[in-house]
């Protein structure tokens, strides 16, 4: 990716860096309420105005298990189909790619994890049983043009089983990647990480796989979230996945609070020298447009202070 010049805090870009949004999936999936499909694809609207570029909209899976995303086909039958835009479902076995297939997906992404506990809590099957569905699915994807992407899951710690070693997720990343995924994403999916350790297993990754582009999806549930995602980028991960307002979770997890503001990671990015793509002013208003159809506050930071302070014009 090339470097250019010029950025909100001064001095030269140094690389872009691509935000997932994935607000519109991960983050409605854990709200207590379910939104109207109209107004779900208003903001996945929204947030394309804002400069989102790949935005999961969708899960594909079972509406009793996860109610909040039982309308994915009519969410995705009444957005605007755009070549520079890549819709994203969430997919977990045969019977929901073909649905995502069928809704118009043009990017699916898959899930294992890095413990068999996890596994079971999250979507009913082994890490193998896991990893055995990719192993299906991801060619299937590649010979229909649509593109192939798979998380792990729990990476950084399981609330089951406690630490997880480099070793099993290099294990495990190793063989995602024979079915070449266009990305390898490695989630913190309760938010225990801290940024040493994200330099430890990226390094660890890249080395094992260093023809697969990784990404990192980051929670923010002890505070941490921003400096990991800084460390990724520092360690050459330049995918981020991150959810406007900081909205999400994990509802099959304890205590697994809120993803990464998008707004919040835009702005660091951008003050340290990145270049989104995304308006960091737009962004805000669509974390306040969605906090005022949920009544209650997002947790995002600058939902609440707004963008660097703009210079006083005299009178």
């Amino acid at each position: 990716m090339s470097a250019s010049a010029g950025t909100e805090g001064g001095g030269s870009i140094m690389q872009r860096v691509e935000i997932v949004e994935v607000g519109p999936r991960d983050g409605l999936q854990s709200e207590p309420e379910v939104m109207p499909t109209e107004l779900k694809v208003e903001l996945i609207g929204r947030l394309v105005a804002a400069g989102l570029r790949r935005i999961e909209v969708a899960s594909f899976v079972h509406p009793k298990r996860v109610p909040q995303m039982a309308d994915a086909e009519a969410v995705m039958a009444a957005l605007p189909r755009r070549a520079d835009v890549q819709y994203i479902g969430l997919v977990l076995n045969r019977r929901g790619f073909d649905r995502a297939v069928a809704a118009g997906c043009t990017e699916i992404g898959m899930v294992t994890a890095a413990t068999d506990s996890f596994a079971q809590r999250n979507q009913g099957a082994s890490v193998e049983d896991t990893l055995q569905a990719w192993e299906e699915i991801a060619p299937l994807a590649h010979a229909r043009s649509i593109r192939p992407q798979v998380t792990v899951s729990v990476a950084f710690g399981c609330p089951f089983e406690g630490e997880v070693a480099v070793t099993r997720v290099v294990e495990i990343v190793s063989r995602l990647a024979t079915m070449e995924p266009v990305e390898i994403a490695l989630a913190d999916t309760i938010g225990v990480a801290v940024p040493m350790q994200v330099t430890r297993l990226v390094e660890a990754v890249r080395a094992a796989v260093p023809h697969i582009p990784l990404r990192c999806h980051f929670h923010n549930t002890r505070n941490t979230a921003v400096a990991n995602a800084y460390a990724a980028v520092s360690a050459g991960v330049y995918t981020l996945d991150a959810s406007v307002g900081g909205i999400g979770g994990c509802p099959f997890a304890p205590n697994a609070t809120g993803n990464v503001a998008t707004e919040d990671l835009v702005y660091m990015l951008s003050r340290s020298g990145y270049e989104t793509g995304i308006d960091l002013e737009q962004l805000i208003e669509v974390a306040r447009w969605l906090e005022a159809q949920r009544g209650r506050p997002v947790p995002s930071m600058l939902s609440k202070a707004g963008g660097f302070p703009k210079r006083a014009v005299a009178a």
